[in-house]
């Protein structure tokens, strides 16, 4: 008989929930359901919450709620929502921050919402809990030697920040650098189309913190998952939907021993791939290109050899190695 699993916990991506009748992607090509979105989310709490054992924590990797509200002056209210039915898990709900959140409320006001899930204390021993400033990074430990990170990929973004401040110029500065079209949400003809406005970047700041989280798991003999909104390896994305500098986030991870798998949204139809460092990278399939009589969720179980995803819906079942 195969031992408990050292910890158990729900994932799910790309809500992007509006009360609006469906529509298409930023091409034109994909539906996207807006309404059903939100009932969709409800089936997945329902299901995580009659989990047994139950869940530790749920991760939502970020775009809980569509830019379309924010035209609508509806930003709010759909955020409520969306809360409203997370609320009804008895565990707790960590939250990545993707474009469509900042497409709606600025960094400040999503500091002061609940989806701020930074830990409002420092933990005992080891890094900070998160890098300095407002960036909606940090880590924490829900099993002895098991450790999470949630990374911020719109720590260096033209969204949601003040175009006056030091890091918005910055910001448009690498956008512009790498992207002279006019319309900056698009790719045509970039050699590194990930530059475009509906991505982001790490700072060097996060990136630093980043590095000396996972010294510390390294020399305490942790395992580490790594999670956030923007994939980090061109394997388990199409070239558009990575974190403008992916590659130095890869470059973090392979320098240390611990990581073992990467989680992430943003690509609403999912990937994944094994590196070549033996990092699992599983980009989710999103809710909100999901046919309502299908769902897109799953429960991640963590052993001492491995990962199990049981997937529900457009998400495969999956165990990964480590």
């Amino acid at each position: 008989m195969e031992a408990a699993p050292r910890v158990s916990f729900g994932v799910v991506a790309d809500i992007q929930y509006a009360d609006e009748e469906d529509g298409c992607d930023f091409w034109g090509r994909r539906r996207r359901y807006y309404r059903h979105s939100l009932r969709l989310l409800r089936a997945a709490v329902e299901a995580w919450a009659a989990e047994q054992p139950p869940l530790a924590f749920v991760l939502q990797l970020g775009d809980c709620i569509d830019g379309v509200n924010a035209r609508r002056g509806a930003a709010e209210g759909a955020l409520e929502r969306v809360l409203a039915a997370l609320r009804r898990l008895p565990v707790p709900v960590h939250h990545a921050w993707g474009n469509h959140e900042l497409y709606n409320f600025c960094r400040n006001r999503l500091a002061s919402s609940g989806l701020n899930s930074r830990p409002a204390a420092a933990p005992a021993a080891g890094p900070p809990a998160g890098p300095p400033g407002d960036c909606h990074a940090y880590h924490f430990s829900p099993a002895p030697r098991l450790r999470f990170v949630l990374l911020d990929g719109y720590d260096l973004s033209v969204l949601g920040r003040d175009p006056a401040s030091p890091l918005h110029r910055e910001s448009l500065r690498r956008l512009r650098e790498k992207n002279p079209n006019e319309n900056l949400n698009s790719p045509a003809g970039l050699k590194e189309p990930q530059f475009v406005e509906f991505n982001g970047g790490f700072s060097q700041t996060q990136l630093d913190w980043f590095d000396e989280v996972l010294k510390f798991s390294d020399e305490n003999q942790e395992k580490v998952v790594v999670t956030g909104h923007l994939p980090i390896h061109p394997d388990a994305s199409d070239k558009v939907c990575l974190a403008w500098n992916y590659e130095d986030a890869l470059s973090v991870i392979h320098s240390h021993q611990c990581v073992i798998c990467f989680l992430a949204g943003h690509l609403h139809d999912g990937g994944y791939c094994l590196d070549s460092h033996g990092v699992h990278h599983l980009t989710l399939e999103g809710i909100i290109e999901t046919p309502p009589e299908s769902n897109a969720f799953g429960t991640i179980y963590v052993y001492d050899d491995k990962m199990v995803l049981k997937g529900r819906g457009r998400i495969s079942d999956r165990v990964m190695y480590f």
